[in-house]
């Protein structure tokens, strides 16, 4: 994980790898494409490397595959 400093109040930019996600643009918080809550960087544990969208938790994450229909039996 890249190492940075928050740009106040502002949102990041963000390339999600595998296992990991680069900052392109340094800011506090990135928001949640499912719930639109905003998630602190400190706290970016879940998202999608093909749709490159955060997710607030592993709910939202899994909403995000039943719509993408990336699941079995979808």
């Amino acid at each position: 994980m890249n190492r940075f400093e928050p740009s106040g109040d502002r949102e990041a930019k963000i390339r999600y790898l595998d296992g990991d996600f680069q900052v392109v643009l340094p800011g506090s918080h990135v928001t949640c494409a499912i719930t639109g809550r905003t998630i602190p960087m400190d706290e970016l544990r879940y998202w999608s490397v093909a749709r490159q969208e955060p997710y607030v938790d592993a709910a939202a994450a899994f909403e995000a595959e039943k719509r993408a229909g990336a699941l079995p039996g979808q």
